[in-house]
C-alpha cells in the first residue's frame, strides 16, 4: 500500500488538495504557498524517511479559537508537510471504508456536501417525511481513542508502514502556548474546518 499512497501521481493529487485546502502554517511556520519550492529540495529526502522508518511528524500547532458563550475550541494545525503526507494516505485508504458508510451519510465524505445533505433533506420533507436528523457529538474528536481507532484502520489496511505513519500522526505531541503536550486519545479538528 505505501507504494500507492508514495506514487508520483497519488502525491501530485495530494499536493493539490492541500494547496486548495490552504489553512495556516505549523509549528515549522511553512505556508502552502511554500510547499513546491520545498518538495523541489526535500521530496526525495521525504520519500527516504517514510520507506525508511525515519519520518517523524513534526508537533501539532495547538490554537484556541472562540467557540461563543465565553468558550474555546481548539484546533490541531499540523505541519504542510505532515498535511501533504495525510492528504496521500487518505486518498489510498477513505475507498477501503466508503463503501461501510451510510448512502444518506454527507458528513466528511468524497464528493458529499452540505449542500448535498440540505438537498436530500428537502426531497425527503416534499416525499412526506416529518423528521430530519443532524448528529453532532460533543467533544468527540476530543476523546476518540487512539487504540480502539488504530484497530478498526487496521482491519482494512494490513500495511505496516502506512499504520506506522498514521499512528505516528495520532501521537505526535501538541504546542500549545509554547509547550509541548503529550497526546494519549483524541484528534485534532484543524483549521481548514471552521472559517
Amino acid at each position: 500500500m505505501i507504494e500507492q499512497v508514495l506514487h508520483p501521481r497519488n502525491l501530485e493529487r495530494a499536493l493539490r488538495q492541500v494547496m486548495v485546502n490552504k489553512g495556516s502554517a505549523g509549528v515549522d511556520g511553512l505556508r502552502t504557498d511554500q510547499m513546491i519550492k520545498y518538495l523541489e529540495n526535500h521530496k526525495a529526502e521525504l520519500l527516504r524517511e517514510i520507506k525508511g522508518n525515519a519520518y517523524l511528524p513534526q508537533p501539532i500547532l495547538g490554537v484556541e479559537i472562540p467557540k461563543g458563550g465565553g468558550k474555546t475550541r481548539l484546533l490541531g494545525v499540523p505541519t504542510v508537510v505532515d498535511r501533504l503526507m495525510q492528504q496521500a494516505v487518505s486518498q489510498v485508504i477513505m475507498y477501503r471504508f466508503e463503501k461501510e458508510f451510510s448512502e444518506t451519510s454527507y458528513g466528511f465524505r468524497p464528493n458529499r456536501s452540505a449542500r448535498q445533505a440540505v438537498q436530500k433533506s428537502k426531497e425527503y420533507i416534499e416525499m412526506g417525511f416529518n423528521y430530519i436528523i443532524d448528529i453532532d457529538l460533543k467533544t468527540f474528536f476530543d476523546e476518540v481513542d487512539h487504540c480502539q481507532l488504530l484497530n478498526l484502520i487496521y482491519r482494512k489496511v494490513k500495511c505496516p508502514i502506512t499504520m506506522r505513519l498514521i499512528r505516528k500522526w495520532l501521537r505526535a505531541p501538541m504546542m500549545l502556548k509554547g509547550k509541548l503536550t503529550k497526546r494519549t486519545k483524541g484528534v485534532p479538528q484543524d483549521d481548514r474546518l471552521y472559517p
